[in-house]
């Protein structure tokens, strides 16, 4: 007996050592914490994963996209980018990766960030002849202006915004004005959410340029148009995202990839565990607008829309992790 309780004894403090060398690897980890809310709650729900999981010692730091990018490139800091915007900045991203300063991990949003053009879905279920933007152009007397109700209207992005400049390119290729449309500017974000709102409250027609993950659509449901036309990388790069350019030719708008990146030191020292959380760990559009949209509507921080996602979404989350590290976050909650 007292042999059995001794192994038992001795089993234990190896079993802790374990964790503690676990922990120890882990360490302490940097992660960005970007300023919008889908990335804002990756990034909490990252540090409680890895804090409650495996042991980490997790800080949350100010990030965006073009900083946090070009100091893990440069000085392979922060540790991890939960939701970084590759297709934004190929050049930094190409750089860091060719320089080993950091590693991509998981695609986090798996059907990439969408942008585009939208109407409500259920003006969409009673006009479904429109389901691509030559379609829109035949209709200009379904979208009547607010200020011209003799012109159907596109509504806009505020000026300074890259889908600003991409909707205004789209409207000349597809012959906007010629068709009897006019392009609206919304003036800011709220501007352009108010409008939204205006015209789903009263289930009145809408369309223009939005985009996903985003709280609106969570709460509003909207479809998204076709172009009629393939994507051409050489065409955007020429013309399409380009506001001076005279002549655009129709094209598509591609989904950008959004990508977890995590510094090549960090995911030494962490192990394979980690990393291996960090390479499952992704979700779609819908679930993440319907995360944000309860976080608006409930004015949550990160920590509490990372938590309410915990606790809501754990078919999904454990997969993302082993049956072990899932039983101690679940406790954490």
């Amino acid at each position: 007996m007292k042999m059995l309780l001794a192994s038992t004894v001795l089993a234990a403090g190896l079993l802790g050592l374990g964790g503690a060398a676990s922990a120890a690897e882990c360490g302490d980890v940097t992660i960005a914490n970007m300023n919008w809310q889908s990335a804002e709650v990756a990034a909490n729900i990252d540090k409680l994963i890895l804090e409650a999981g495996y042991g980490c010692k997790a800080e949350l730091v100010v990030g965006d996209t073009v900083p946090t990018l070009t100091s893990m490139a440069e000085k392979g800091q922060p540790d991890i980018a939960p939701e970084a915007w590759v297709s934004l900045q190929p050049e930094i991203v190409n750089r860091g990766l060719t320089d080993g300063k950091f590693i991509k991990a998981a695609k986090i949003l798996s059907d990439g960030a969408i942008q585009g053009w939208w109407i409500p879905k259920y003006f969409a279920d009673a006009n479904p002849d429109i389901k691509t933007i030559p379609d829109l152009m035949k209709r200009p007397d379904l979208f009547p202006a607010p200020e011209d109700k003799s012109k159907g209207a596109v509504f806009n992005g505020p000026q300074g915004w890259g889908g600003t400049v991409v909707t205004a390119q789209l409207f000349k290729a597809y012959g906007g004005d010629k068709a009897g449309f006019t392009l609206v500017d919304t003036g800011s974000a709220a501007g352009l959410d108010g409008s939204i709102a205006k015209a789903y409250e009263a289930k009145q027609p809408w369309v223009g340029y939005y985009w996903a993950p985003t709280a609106l659509l969570g709460k509003y449901e909207m479809v998204k148009l076709g172009y009629g036309a393939e994507y051409d990388a050489a065409e955007w790069k020429r013309c399409t995202s380009v506001a001076d350019c005279a002549d655009p030719k129709e094209n598509a708008w591609p989904a950008d990839n959004v990508e977890t990146l995590v510094t090549k030191t960090f995911a030494d020292r962490a192990g394979p565990d980690v990393v291996g959380y960090l390479n499952k760990r992704a979700w779609t559009n819908d679930t993440v607008n319907k995360l944000i949209a309860w976080m608006s509507d409930n004015q949550a921080s990160g920590e509490e829309g990372a938590k309410y996602f915990l606790k809501n979404n754990e078919a999904l989350w454990t997969t993302w992790v082993s049956p072990e590290v899932a039983t101690k976050i679940k406790a954490s909650l």
